[in-house]
């Protein structure tokens, strides 16, 4: 299965007339936030797939103008051929704005979902805003990552672990990708494809 993950930022390759066929055989889309809900949309229509997303701390209009034909993800758990995919919102708290977390409010909420990863017997692929602690994240408070992530991947080993809200450059595809026993936790910014291989 070949999956496009998006993050943070618009790239006109995939927004501009007859970009989706720079990139064939998409079977899914899964947005990592701060992205507008028009680009979702457009995204979901011409690629013709299905498109999970979980919001950003940039993306309370989603409240208003939630991006249409696509799947918020956050706290749940959706099983699309075969693999289990789950969904965590948000950042660090920072400044008491919407969509933003204490460390205590995400491991709660992470603690919600022990349940459904018990019933699904494991996860796949996790899908995130903010990255786990240490792993690609920042020093200033707002792009710090979450300690209960690192404890989520140790206990379960989803396959995959993607993230976006750290704007990097990367220089190969390589720089975007750090190991944490046997998952691999991307930095979606812009985009990402890669094969999934159940």
């Amino acid at each position: 299965m070949k999956i496009l993950c998006v993050s943070d930022q618009i790239e006109p390759i995939l927004y501009e007339p007859g970009g989706n066929k720079c990139f064939p055989d998409i079977d899914l889309i899964l947005s990592c936030g701060d992205l507008p809900s028009e680009y979702l949309t457009y995204l979901v229509t011409v690629f013709n797939v299905p498109l999970f997303y979980i919001r950003g701390n940039h993306d309370g209009i989603y409240d208003v103008k939630p991006p249409q034909g696509c799947v918020d993800l956050h706290g749940k758990i959706i099983v699309y051929k075969n693999v289990r995919i789950m969904g965590l919102e948000g950042s660090h708290w920072y400044n008491g704005g919407p969509i933003q977390y204490t460390e205590k409010q995400m491991a709660r909420m992470v603690l919600k979902t022990k349940f459904k990863i018990w019933w699904h017997k494991g996860i796949d692929i996790v899908i995130s805003h903010a990255p786990p602690k240490g792993i690609h994240d920042g020093k200033d408070i707002c792009h710090r990552g979450f300690s209960c992530f690192l404890s989520l991947i140790n206990r379960y080993s989803p396959n995959y672990f993607l993230h976006g809200h750290i704007h990097t450059g990367f220089k190969n595809r390589e720089g975007r990708k750090t190991i944490i026993n046997r998952t691999d936790v991307i930095n979606t910014f812009g985009y990402y494809v890669f094969d999934y291989i159940k």
